[in-house]
């Protein structure tokens, strides 16, 4: 059985390497090894359906590195709250793109989607096996997809005037301005995700093209492989409401109040995500702590029904497991063994064995 969070001794006492050079441009082509193209695994699913604890056992047991997808661990200081890999984690499995910015600036899709190519092109470059790991389905799909991502960067005073429309005529206001300039854009965010429809009304409005009409894609040069973590919706909201209660007794109060006496307003986008506004909402005397983990808890409820909107459980794409089931966890590191095997990243790291020996 894979359980929320594995606590392994220390096997590989790897420091996680930093992805400070330039990354290869958007639309790539990273260089290909063979005649097929390289194999990718993309772990996705939603909240606390352990994929973490699977992801740790395919990385050590198919010689794997963790690349993450999740858009809150990218901040640093911000550790408890995004439930980001312990230092154990990291010391059995090397894992990228992790604390990589600091909570008040900003990581573009694109700069994380040419992050994260990096990369997997380091990882595959030694011989070994990338997993894409994470519930942030806009960063999985810009990846796996091939987004070309429009270029344009962030305009802050047009972001004011947008968030202000927002506050003043409602977030369904905003979306309707959307629907009216690109309505292709507008069906596919949800009106309650302001941040979203001020991107994307951002992009229009200082490009004069739709949004929707910018966003393209050419699939990189990887077989990716998909596997959905997933579990019964009631064992999920359980898992959920114990992870919380996990943060809480861990010290995610204390981790946001340093946060905020670091001078992180709490107006930052950072700071708005899941438990970080909660905790806040109760430390600056607007709730009591009991409330601002009930809201954390229906917050992260939520959350979970946007991620089964990235990742359907009808995708024939993605191959859907409980990690509780022995059996097909079984037999799906059974089907990976083949699939990097086909994709020569074994020989290629049969190769590099016998070079270190």
């Amino acid at each position: 059985m894979i359980g929320a969070k594995t606590n392994l001794p220390s096997a590989i006492g790897h420091q996680p390497s930093a992805i400070g050079h330039q990354p290869s441009a958007i639309g790539h082509q990273p260089s290909a090894i063979g005649h097929q193209p390289s194999a990718i695994i993309a772990i996705v699913g939603p909240t606390a359906a352990g994929k973490t604890a699977l992801s740790l056992v395919l990385a050590q047991v198919l010689d794997g590195e963790i690349v993450s997808a999740d858009s809150r661990q990218i901040y640093r200081g911000m550790d408890i709250g995004t439930a980001k890999a312990t230092p154990e984690e990291r010391a059995l499995v090397p894992h990228h793109l992790l604390d990589i910015v600091d909570p008040d600036q900003v990581l573009t899709l694109a700069e994380y989607q040419r992050l994260a190519y990096a990369a997997i092109d380091d990882i595959l470059a030694r011989g070994r096996l990338p997993l894409l790991v994470g519930g942030t389905g806009q960063y999985v799909h810009a990846v796996i997809e091939g987004w070309r991502i429009p270029e344009v960067p962030p305009q802050p005073d047009l972001r004011a005037a947008l968030e202000a429309e927002a506050a003043a005529h409602g977030a369904e206001a905003l979306h309707a301005r959307l629907a009216a300039l690109d309505p292709v854009a507008a069906a596919r965010i949800d009106p309650r995700n302001v941040r979203r429809v001020i991107r994307a009304l951002e992009v229009c409005l200082a490009t004069g093209r739709p949004i929707s009409e910018l966003q393209t894609k050419s699939p990189p040069p990887y077989r990716v492989v998909q596997i959905g973590v997933t579990r019964p919706r009631p064992e999920l909201y359980a898992r959920i409401d114990a992870r919380v209660d996990r943060m809480i007794a861990a010290g995610l109060v204390d981790e946001v109040r340093r946060l905020a006496d670091a001078g992180y307003g709490w107006d930052l986008p950072a700071m708005t995500g899941l438990g970080y506004r909660q905790i806040g909402q109760y430390l600056r005397g607007e709730v009591t702590l009991d409330e601002a983990i009930a809201l954390i808890k229906r917050g992260t409820r939520r959350f979970v029904q946007q991620q089964y909107n990235w990742f359907r459980l009808n995708d024939p794409a993605i191959r859907w497991v409980n990690p509780d089931e022995a059996d097909a966890i079984e037999a799906l590191i059974s089907m990976l063994s083949r699939n990097c095997s086909a994709s020569g990243i074994l020989h290629r790291r049969e190769r590099r064995d016998r070079r270190e020996e």
